[in-house]
């Protein structure tokens, strides 16, 4: 299948890797997981998965596979979860029932690796009808901090809805467009849980932490204070309620491998008052459990449902 190409199948829940180079492969060494097709039996280890949360902190991932157990009632009185990629320190994961859960370290370049060893993974344990979620921390534009952004589509720099990379010397460029009805059904848990505000509204992606996001506290600044005003009105208008650095090529390779995928994150603070936080250690812990707390009941309902049925 030639690069950027979707492949059409939006009945069909299996994993697309979109690449006919694997399967002259004999073995498939997925190097940041420390894990691999001879090594490994990745269907019985992972074919049960149906769900996947991913997040930039290895705590913050262990953290959420203790939680979702206590939600499922799998867990155990001092239960330990071992880290599956622990022969790497790149990487960590969890699993617990049907659940995964992944660190992918910050920015682009370090969750783009983290999703093609993650989307093979899938494939190579021959999972079906997986829905992947990025749960985290992001600044908010025009919005109370605490607030949790689920979100529509990942827009650039320029609030356009694409990712372009460089492949061979060429841009190609892809969608990040995200499942629509995953991110209502995650607003409707947000209301039954009753517990804190979350709108749905576009993500900027940016490629790095302070210029990128016109911040005025980095080690460099060519521009005013007005001018970064300025700029975070224009994507306020665009449609854009926070700012983060994954959610772009997170949607573009989700989107191609056929997995329903949404991006979860709250909002430390609100960049127009400002870029540094002054909220307290326990406020800031209780955002940023906020997002685990949606999805968890996301994932039980979801489950509760099957089981049903």
């Amino acid at each position: 299948m030639p690069l950027g190409e979707e492949k059409n199948g939006a009945c069909d829940r299996s994993i697309y890797v979109n690449n006919p180079h694997l399967d002259s492969m004999t073995d498939d060494f997925l190097y940041h997981f420390n894990l691999g097709t001879s090594t490994h039996d990745l269907p019985a280890m992972f074919g049960d998965v149906k769900f996947v949360c991913v997040g930039g902190s290895p705590w913050r991932m262990k953290s959420f596979i203790e939680y979702i157990a206590k939600e499922l009632g799998l867990s155990e009185p001092n239960a330990d979860y071992p880290n599956i990629c622990a022969g790497t320190d790149r990487y960590a994961m969890y699993k617990v029932g049907p659940v995964l859960s992944v660190s992918h370290g910050m920015g682009i370049p370090s969750i783009s690796i983290m999703l093609h060893e993650l989307i093979k993974l899938l494939y190579h344990a021959r999972c079906t009808d997986v829905t992947v979620v990025r749960i985290g921390t992001s600044g908010g534009i025009g919005l109370k901090p605490g607030t949790v952004v689920v979100t529509k589509q990942s827009v650039d720099s320029v609030f356009q809805p694409c990712l372009e990379q460089i492949i061979l010397g060429k841009p190609v460029v892809r969608s990040t467009e995200l499942d629509g009805e995953l991110a209502e059904e995650l607003l409707q848990c947000s209301k039954d849980l009753a517990e804190f505000e979350t709108v749905i509204g576009n993500t900027m992606c940016t490629l790095d932490f302070y210029e990128g996001q016109a911040r005025l506290d980095g080690a460099f600044c060519s521009y005013s204070k007005e001018d970064k005003q300025s700029y975070l009105a224009e994507a306020y208008a665009a449609g854009v309620r926070n700012i983060e650095m994954e959610s772009s090529v997170f949607a573009a390779m989700c989107k191609l491998s056929n997995l329903r995928a949404a991006v979860v994150c709250v909002a430390l603070l609100d960049r127009l008052k400002g870029d540094q936080l002054t909220s307290s250690h326990d406020v800031l812990n209780n955002y940023q459990q906020r997002p685990q707390v949606l999805v968890g009941h996301y994932i039980k309902k979801k489950l509760n449902a099957s089981k049903k049925s």
